[in-house]
């Protein structure tokens, strides 16, 4: 069944083809020569053509044919399609060519200026001609695309369950950020305990950052008095910058905009980041060299 619809697709498309053909040259012995076949092996493909859309297509001519109103319309709407399935070959085929395919990669917004730019660096150095489409978002939307096909790869965290694959890349402390008048702001070290009578800024519920930090916070005894949310680790510093609370983030934000860092004591408060892929089915070869070139490459966190 298979193999008879690709043998009825294909000779659709091809006689839509010679339909194109035949109204650009307006000659049936003409056209058929063009094409390489004999005229009643056209004159049978405009009759199929004319069967399945139930109506006439082409009238007859002083100089040969020419296509009637209707056949306008149907020679319009063939070169449509056959420019897009053009393109769609054309496409595939990139998409499928390892050296010249695209990789369609997803990252968390907190890589955007950091772990994801050296990857794409060292990535491009390895496979110049291969197109990486970028997907910035939080987790759990890369979760989502990646179960869907939006996205193939992803630089996340935390690790996905189910059938995902998983390479570590970057592991990093989280610190506590105040803002410089704070009463903390001349610790080195505190616990999360602490921070019981603080307002804090951080990630809204449903993002891998937050699920993260409740955890500690739990583990800690500590129920947070949440004042500000935002998706964004950079615009949290900022906010504690501004006095409107403390936040735990990675090291990496302490600063931005004038807090004060200070380490915690728990050893467990740090996060990996880490590249996620579905393990349920093979990864197109652009996608799978990505893989392979990190795998090979990247210094184990």
């Amino acid at each position: 069944m298979r193999i008879a619809s690709r043998i009825v697709a294909g000779m659709l498309l091809r006689d839509l083809s010679w339909l194109v053909a035949l109204a650009d040259h307006r000659h049936m012995t003409g056209t058929a020569a063009i094409l390489g076949v004999s005229q009643p092996t056209l004159s049978r493909a405009l009759a199929r053509v004319e069967t399945e859309l139930e109506t006439r297509l082409f009238e007859r001519a002083p100089d040969g044919v020419a296509p009637n109103p209707n056949g306008e319309l149907v020679v319009a709407a063939a070169r449509e399609l056959l420019a897009r399935y053009e393109q769609l070959t054309t496409e595939l085929a990139a998409r499928l060519d390892p050296d010249r395919g695209v990789v369609r990669l997803a990252f968390l917004d907190s890589m955007a200026t950091s772990l994801v730019p050296r990857l794409l660096r060292a990535f491009h150095g390895h496979a110049p001609a291969v197109r990486v489409l970028l997907t910035q978002e939080a987790a759990h939307h890369i979760r989502d695309d990646l179960r869907t096909g939006a996205v193939e790869l992803a630089v996340t965290s935390p690790r996905p369950t189910g059938d995902f694959g998983w390479l570590p890349l970057q592991r990093e402390r989280l610190v506590v950020v105040v803002p410089p008048s704070h009463r903390l702001r001349d610790r080195k070290r505190i616990a999360l305990a602490e921070l019981a009578d603080e307002e804090l800024v951080t990630t809204p519920v449903g993002f891998g950052f937050r699920t993260l930090l409740d955890g500690l916070l739990a583990e800690a005894g500590v129920v947070p008095r949440i004042s500000f949310e935002s998706a964004d680790l950079a615009t949290i510093e900022g906010l504690v910058a501004a006095g409107l609370g403390v936040a735990v983030v990675p090291e990496q934000f302490v600063g931005l905009s004038g807090t004060i860092g200070i380490s915690l004591s728990t050893r467990a408060a740090g996060r990996t980041i880490g590249l996620t892929w579905r393990t349920d089915h093979a990864l197109a070869p652009a996608a799978a060299r990505f893989l392979a070139f990190i795998e090979s490459q990247w210094p184990e966190p």
